[in-house]
């Protein structure tokens, strides 16, 4: 798709300390024009065009600030985490889905938050990852001090009571870095990750430090360091707040809803996303924007006549190995495993990155099945089929579930055109935002491309 028809995300007013305000314009097509991008104008069967009149991008984005904005990350079994669930199952029981939340066990985690009098500017997200080898379970707040990469000679005069900013080394000792500032008296330690050498950003992360310190120490992203530094540098960070947690004992959720067709033994179709985040990570587009595709399908075909079960799955603890999609594929017998025609799995469908103009079809083996050919068909109608990926090798998420399962299934997602490989810069990192990374455009596209998809294989 070209740049000026995609990447349109118009940021309206982001003030000084924040985001005062953020206006997106949402696309302008009506349902039988030609799409941005297409080589054509569309083909609709009366199908598509009834189930395309009833898809909204403003109510999709809706969902999204809820997710992204007003939760936050949701790493997998945290309390944000369920807050997502419990909102994610409310909408699809209004709707009147047959909605449950499945629960399963999930990983510990060792949390952080940054935080200021006034509030940090809401751009980018302020969740951290914690050392488990410092104090967990505590709040600092104290004036705040560049130690720059941590040599000796690169700290202020004044370290005692204050929190360090500290570059965390590429190949140095971190635990020399670490005893060096509480020799001085640092009240708590703020490790930068260092930069990427290729295009991406660095994410939040958990210090290792492999011997115990007696301050918390917690792990910034790239463009968290490098906010932090500014603010400072301005005079506009007199004081930071640093709070650490131990998650324990941890439960993880997936939200499944079905509208069953006819006895309930028949085939089913499935449209799915992933709805945790990695730490650190708003997850606007990882994978806030799958999560809320799968919600506004399902509001689009909740009346629509079909000849199969539709299911909806949005899975906890993706990030986490796959533990979601994997623990409700397990739960299936086989005698239902069987039922299954295609399982669409959507896993970052909006990203604004102007190099994200093919819309990549990924299915383990490389070889397409039921759920990569109706999109295929879909794009055909829409006039998108140049855009589309050849159907490529690559599991790495929640498809990979079904298919070891026997099940078909594919990921779909909008990449750059080197490869699935290459993913957007913000990719798991704080910047993960709808200001950052979301485009209207491409998230309206993927919408009606599923939506056409699943109607295909459910009709």
């Amino acid at each position: 798709m070209d740049e000026s028809s995609v990447d349109r995300r118009a940021l309206l007013a982001i003030a000084a300390g924040g985001l005062a305000g953020l206006a997106m314009p949402a696309p302008a097509w009506a349902v039988g024009d030609r799409r941005p991008g297409s080589v054509r104008m569309p083909a609709l069967t009366p199908a598509d065009r009834q189930v395309m009149t009833k898809l909204s991008v403003r109510r999709a984005l809706a969902d999204l600030r809820v997710l992204s904005e007003e939760i936050g990350p949701r790493v997998g079994g945290t309390a944000a985490e369920r807050r997502a669930a419990d909102h994610l199952a409310g909408v699809l029981d209004g709707l009147g889905y047959d909605t449950m939340l499945q629960p399963f066990p999930a990983m510990d985690k060792d949390l952080g938050t940054l935080d200021a009098p006034g509030g940090l500017p809401g751009d980018l997200g302020w969740q951290v990852g914690a050392s488990p080898f410092g104090v967990l379970g505590t709040t600092v707040s104290a004036g705040v001090v560049d130690g720059g990469e941590g040599g000796a000679g690169e700290y202020p005069e004044d370290v005692t009571g204050k929190i360090v900013i500290i570059d965390y080394p590429f190949n140095d000792d971190p635990a020399e870095l670490a005893g060096r500032a509480v020799a001085r008296g640092a009240a708590a330690i703020v490790f930068g990750h260092f930069d990427h050498f290729d295009h991406s950003q660095a994410p939040a992360f958990g210090p290792w430090l492999g011997e115990t310190v007696p301050i918390p120490v917690v792990g910034a992203g790239q463009a968290q360091k490098y906010r932090l530094r500014e603010l400072l540098a301005a005079g506009r960070l007199p004081e930071l707040r640093v709070t650490t947690t131990a998650e324990r004992n941890l439960t993880s959720h997936n939200v499944v809803a079905e509208l069953r067709h006819g006895d309930g033994t028949g085939p089913i179709v499935m449209v799915c996303a992933h709805y945790d985040t990695v730490v650190g990570s708003p997850g606007a587009n990882d994978d806030g924007s799958g999560t809320v595709l799968t919600l506004e399908i399902a509001r689009a075909l909740r009346r629509l006549p079909v000849n199969a079960t539709l299911r909806f799955g949005l899975w906890g603890a993706e990030e986490e190995g796959l533990v979601g999609s994997a623990h409700y594929v397990a739960q299936l017998p086989q005698a239902e495993r069987d039922r299954f025609v295609a399982v669409f799995q959507n896993d970052m469908v909006a990203t604004s990155w102007d190099e994200a103009t093919r819309y990549w079809r990924l299915s383990v083996t490389g070889e397409p099945n039921r759920a990569t050919d109706e999109v295929a068909a879909a794009a055909g109608r829409l006039g998108y089929a140049p855009h589309l990926s050849p159907v490529t090798e690559r599991g790495m998420s929640d498809h990979q579930s079904f298919h070891d399962a026997g099940i078909a299934a594919a990921n779909f997602s909008w990449r750059s055109e080197e490869g699935p490989w290459k993913l957007e810069p913000p990719y798991h990192t704080p910047q993960d935002t709808i200001a950052h990374n979301v485009s209207l455009d491409r998230l309206q596209v993927s919408m009606e491309l599923i939506a056409a998809a699943t109607v295909g294989a459910a009709r």
